[in-house]
This record gives C-alpha cells, structure tokens and sequence, in this order.
C-alpha cells in the first residue's frame, strides 16, 4: 500500500496535480504520510525503527522491569485478591460439591484406587535403610526414656482400683485349687513325696516300708495335702476380711509405693528395662519392624480387594453422605476451607508476584518481543493500513477546505 502511495503521488505530480490527479495527489500524499507515521510508532513500541537510538523508541523492550512488576501486582491486586476469592468460594459452596461428589461411587471408588497408587508409589520412594534406622533410633531412644517404674506403679494402682486386685487373687486362687483337684497332680505330689523321704532319710523309708508300702503313704500325704490346702483356699475366697487377703493388699499397696517413690527400686527396674532393650533379640525385632510393615502394607496395597482401600472407600462414602444430610457439618467444613483458602492467598500472593516480575525479567528482550509481535499478530499491519487509509482520507478532507477557501 505504502509502494502504491508513493506510486499514486509521482503519476499525478507527472500529470500536473490538475482536476481529477490534485485530488489523487492529496489523497497519496497524506496516505504515504500516514502510513510511514503508523509504520513508526508501530515499530516504536518493540524495537528502534531502522536500528537508529530515536528517544522513546523500543518502548517494550526498554520497560520490561516496569511490564514485569505491573503484570505481577495486577495478577496479585485483580486475581490473587482475599476478598474477591472468598466471595468466589462462597458462592460455589465447596462443601456442597464436595458432599454430592463423595456420594457418588464411581467417584469414590476411584478416588481410592489413585490413593492406592499414589501410597504403593510412595513405598517405593523410601529408603529403607534409612528409614530403618530412623525408627530403630526413635523406638530404642523413646524406650529409654520410658519411667518404666512409674508406668508399672500407675498400671498397679488401676489394677488395684475398686479392689480389682482381689479379684485377681480369687482367679487365681480358684486356677490353684482346680490344679490341685486335679487327679495327676496328686499323683506326682505322692511321688515327689516319696521320692524325697527316699533320698534324705533311708533308713526311715526302709523300715516304713515294713509296715505299709512307700507309695501308699505318698498317696495318703499328697491327698492330706490337697484337701488341707484346698479347705484353705475355699476359706479364703469366702472370707472377705481373711488375714491373706489383708497381707497381699498390703503387700500390694507397699510395693506401688515403692514404684513410685523409691529411687533404689526405680533404678533396678530401669536397669532391667535397659538390659532388654540392648538385648540382640530386641534390636533385631525393632530393626525389621519397617520390614514388616512395609511387606504388610504392599501386600494389602496390590491386591484389587485391598482391606486399606476398601476402608478409605467406605469412609469417604460416609463422610460423603454426612455432608449431604448434615448443614452443620456443611458449614462447618466451609467455614474451614475458607479459613484455610484464606491464610493460603495471603501466603501466596507475595510469592506469586515475586516470581511474576522474576519470571518476565528473565525472558530474553528479543524473544518477548517476537512473542508479543506472535500474539497481536495480523493486527498490528492492519494498524498500518487503517494509518494509510485515515491519512488518506484526511489529505483529500484538507484538499476540499482548502479549495473551498480558495472559491
């Protein structure tokens, strides 16, 4: 068009610029003006116009830090706004949506299938070594930690709270008279009875024998002994108040005493407890536990039927349904999302902005040009054809008042 222009301004100057070619004139003058003006200030605001240092040319370029951090604080004033986001989130209810997306199976199912997935990748990302050793290091050093004499005084002191420790002693105590009613039972009671009397007084047991067979005697002492110790045991379940009961409460209630203020005793039991932690088998056990673990939960993970998967499934669902029939707990987790969406956008914008004006600062100045020029793309060269044409027009506009001025 430019080319045409100055085609158009040469053939009527040849012809004089008379009649019909003044107008043609004015219409090409005034076109090719306007057409190298838009050429100008189109070019202007990316690059300097045919590489010359024109003041106020290659605006973009030379404004890039300024673009940058205008773009970063309007991303952050128009999008990254609290306000304006927690009105979004308000209007679309997210607990709502969560709710009836939960209640659908498909979904959940599926969502439990990527947790699956995601917990199976993650089993493989950890180093077991490592992570070995970290719970060795956590269960050996809580361990030790552990007042093992206290623990044990406060686990006594439940026991023996609404006089549970008698109970305690009538099971036992009806365990040792079933024992002792027990035919076998006697029957070696009458043999280790004779066989005793056998080997500390001989010459007893051979003039014994004389009179009634050893074996008999040891049947006779083994049901004595039976029946005295179990009339003993049945006074005593029957006696609230009987002497041995009053002696094992109180033996009972010293020793928690003793757990729990004694530093002699609290210091054997401690010692005791660190035995059995430097002990191999325990170590070894506390080292494979991850082992373990981990074996158990890819076992679960892989299978299609996982029990994991198929109670995060049934969860969800309920939690799902919950929402659905519950307004409370609807506002409730709304309440929190924007709680959280809130604190979250106060958090980020700095961040996001930062990284806005970092990210355009470090884009080559000849790439973002040729990016911005891509993107305007067929408009700007209608920019310059509209140029020509307005300019144009308005030469042959000028022509026409000036020859009206001059009739």
């Amino acid at each position: 068009m430019l080319v045409a222009m100055l085609a158009g301004f040469l053939v009527s100057h040849l012809h004089g610029e008379r009649g019909i070619w003044a107008w043609v004139a004015a219409f090409c003058e005034a076109a090719a003006v306007g057409a190298l003006a838009d050429w100008f200030a189109v070019v202007a605001l990316f690059r300097r116009p045919l590489g010359l240092p024109i003041p106020h040319t290659a605006i973009i370029p030379r404004s890039k830090e300024r673009i940058a951090d205008s773009l970063a604080v309007f991303v952050r004033d128009h999008f990254l706004e609290p306000e304006a986001l927690l009105a979004k989130l308000k209007v679309f209810d997210p607990a709502t949506r969560l709710g009836q997306w939960l209640s659908q199976p498909s979904q959940v199912r599926m969502l439990a299938g990527m947790a699956r997935g995601w917990a199976l990748q993650a089993l493989d990302l950890f180093d077991e070594a490592a992570v070995r050793r970290a719970i060795q290091g956590f269960v050996v050093d809580q361990l030790r930690k552990w007042n093992a004499a206290a623990t044990a005084g406060e686990l006594l002191g439940l026991l023996t709270a609404g006089n549970r420790h008698q109970r305690v002693l009538d099971e036992g105590l009806r365990r040792v008279a079933e024992w002792l009613d027990d035919e076998s039972i006697r029957q070696r009671a009458s043999a280790l009875i004779v066989r005793y009397i056998r080997k500390e007084w001989p010459k007893l047991a051979s003039t014994v024998e004389w009179v009634k067979p050893m074996d008999e005697i040891g049947d006779t002492l083994a049901e004595r002994l039976a029946r005295a110790a179990l009339e003993e045991l049945q006074q005593v379940l029957s006696e609230p108040e009987h002497p041995l009961r009053q002696d094992y409460a109180r033996w009972i209630g010293g020793y928690i005493q003793q757990l729990r203020q004694d530093p002699a005793l609290a210091a054997r039991v401690d010692q005791l407890k660190q035995q059995v932690i430097d002990h191999p088998a325990v170590q070894d056990y506390v080292q494979g536990l991850w082992q373990r673990i981990q074996h158990s939960l890819r076992e679960d993970l892989s299978r299609p039927d996982s029990v994991l998967a198929a109670y995060l499934e049934r969860s969800l669902g309920s939690l799902g349904q919950a929402i659905g029939r519950d307004p409370a707990l609807r506002d409730a987790l709304n309440q929190h999302m924007l709680a959280g969406a809130e604190k979250l956008t106060l958090r980020l914008r700095e961040g996001v902005t930062s990284h806005i004006a970092q990210t355009v600062n470090s884009w080559d100045e000849h790439k973002l040009v040729e990016q911005l020029e891509l993107s305007v793309g067929r408009d700007l060269q209608y920019i310059r054809f509209n140029g020509t044409l307005v300019g144009g027009l308005v030469g042959l506009l000028l022509h026409a008042i000036t020859g009206w001025l001059h009739f």
